[in-house]
């Protein structure tokens, strides 16, 4: 069953984060219950990956000043079919940051995430349901600006607020801070 691994790896996640449980759930039944989850064709809603890239210190990370959504966010995207979700994360921060070194920090998944994509011309209102895993991008901290950005920039996890007042990401970097659980 193609949806076996990100099952598994969220039911991990659940015994990690005991305090993400409604939204973990959730995540879970929609895995269990959408065969095509992975496909960006769900008119309701799919899978996406994205990366939560760090500094080789861990004190900075990577945002991308989405031009869809014009906010700033961790770089990420569809799984378009793609059921190694982790793979997917990894696709899209080189995709998008031009990182050449990046380095997957663990296997297992770093934080979790439903939220709502408004509608556009071309597409309904549908939910992401975000897979994210730590990725450090080693020495070379050198990026690129992709054509589906604004502007990317490191920003230090102490002046995340001045980008951003998003729970998740400002949950992403208390993870970063204490992140002996990986």
């Amino acid at each position: 069953m193609h949806r076996a691994n990100l099952l598994a790896l969220l039911a991990r996640y659940s015994s990690r984060f005991v305090e993400e449980q409604q939204m973990i759930k959730r995540l879970e039944k929609f895995v269990s219950e959408e065969p095509d989850c992975f496909q960006r064709t769900l008119k309701i809603g799919h899978i996406t990956g994205s990366a939560w890239v760090v500094d080789a210190a861990h004190e900075k990370t990577l945002l991308t000043h989405h031009k869809k959504l014009n906010r700033w966010l961790q770089p990420g995207g569809h799984a378009d079919g793609d059921a190694d979700i982790a793979e997917v994360a990894m696709r899209e921060a080189r995709e998008e940051s031009g990182l050449a070194g990046l380095i997957l920090v663990s296997d297992e998944l770093f934080d979790v995430d439903i939220h709502l994509i408004p509608a556009r011309v071309d597409e309904p209102e549908h939910f992401h349901y975000d897979c994210r895993f730590l990725i450090s991008a080693g020495e070379d901290e050198s990026y690129a600006v992709s054509d589906e950005s604004h502007d990317l920039a490191w920003i230090a996890l102490t002046d995340i607020e001045s980008y951003t007042d998003e729970s998740s990401i400002l949950r992403m970097v208390a993870k970063t801070v204490g992140a002996e659980k990986f």
